[in-house]
């Protein structure tokens, strides 16, 4: 199944440095058929957008929960993967939600999508207020949606250890 797993900038190295990685919770995103279900139109290059947007935004928590335990070496910036692995769909947690049993290997990540040095400032507003957002509060809110309006520059894989190196 094609995933597209929330991922930071550590992790990317974590991939790059030993060859794998272990998403966070086994959690990513997908279009499956819930998430079908749950749009009247679309094809499954909009539905895939849209996973990676609720991937992207997970990707906040994991900067927000990043941040407590490092000094900030590396930016602000979301990341997510694009990968094929065997995946469960969980559509009790959402729509687009689904279960990675094991590592992903670097050989089975397609491609990465990163934000861009200019996403950094309104990344690391939507980290001090995605919990806040997460409880409904507007303001938050809306401040998550600025960091999500950034588009994410795609890179191919081959391309990440220079990516990082530039870091």
């Amino acid at each position: 199944m094609r995933v597209y797993i929330p991922a930071t900038l550590a992790m990317l190295q974590q991939l790059v440095a030993y060859g794998s990685l272990q998403p966070l919770s086994g959690t990513a995103f997908a279009v499956t058929p819930s998430l079908r279900e749950s749009y009247a139109e679309g094809d499954d290059e909009e539905l895939a957008e849209v996973a990676i947007g609720e991937a992207a935004l997970a990707s906040l928590r994991l900067l927000a929960a990043e941040s407590e335990r490092t000094d900030g070496e590396l930016p602000l910036r979301r990341a997510v993967l694009i990968a094929d692995a065997d995946a469960t769909p969980r559509p009790d947690l959402d729509d687009a939600v689904v279960r990675i049993s094991g590592r992903v290997n670097l050989d089975q990540v397609l491609a990465a999508y990163v934000d861009n040095p200019d996403a950094e400032p309104a990344v690391k507003a939507a980290i001090a207020v995605v919990d806040d957002a997460d409880l409904g509060d507007e303001d938050a809110e809306f401040i998550v949606g600025d960091a999500q309006d950034h588009a994410l520059a795609w890179y191919a894989t081959q391309e990440l250890p220079f990516l990082l190196d530039l870091l």
